[in-house]
């Protein structure tokens, strides 16, 4: 079983690019709610500032990405991949994608994104019980 709290911290996390972890969220995805945190970077940020979001999330392997209001291109740390547990956003779909195991494009293990993405935060809490919902899942993301 795969437990994210193993692979990232769950104390405020410092960044390459000096971003500090801190802004608390709930991400809800049917029956499963899950603790996160976003970092302090201009797309997170925005993000943050957009809360509540509702709507529904697409799977792509072992990712959820859903639409938002927030519209960014790639930021000077833009990556295509990700550790699980990880939250990205694509900038070509305007996407928050939670990350819990590989992608349709993955080498391996490593959950990567379809061309590169910013990094907002990551999920605080097991991953494991999203590899049991399936695409089209009412999702809510909100400020704690």
């Amino acid at each position: 079983m795969s437990d994210c709290r193993k692979q990232l911290p769950i104390e405020p996390l410092e960044l390459d690019e000096g971003l500090v972890m801190g802004h608390p969220i709930q991400i809800t995805l049917g029956d499963v709610s899950l603790e996160a945190e976003l970092n302090d970077s201009e797309t997170a940020r925005e993000i943050y500032e957009a809360l509540p979001l509702e709507t529904s999330a697409s799977r792509w392997g072992d990712e959820f990405y859903f639409s938002t209001p927030v519209q960014r291109s790639a930021a000077a740390d833009a990556r295509a991949e990700f550790a699980v547990g990880e939250l990205g956003y694509w900038p070509p779909g305007s996407a928050f994608c939670i990350f819990f195991g590989p992608t349709p494009v993955s080498r391996g293990d490593v959950p990567t994104m379809a061309n590169p993405g910013n990094p907002i935060g990551h999920i605080t809490d097991d991953v494991e019980p999203l590899k049991s919902i399936s695409g089209g899942v009412e999702v809510r993301v909100e400020a704690i």
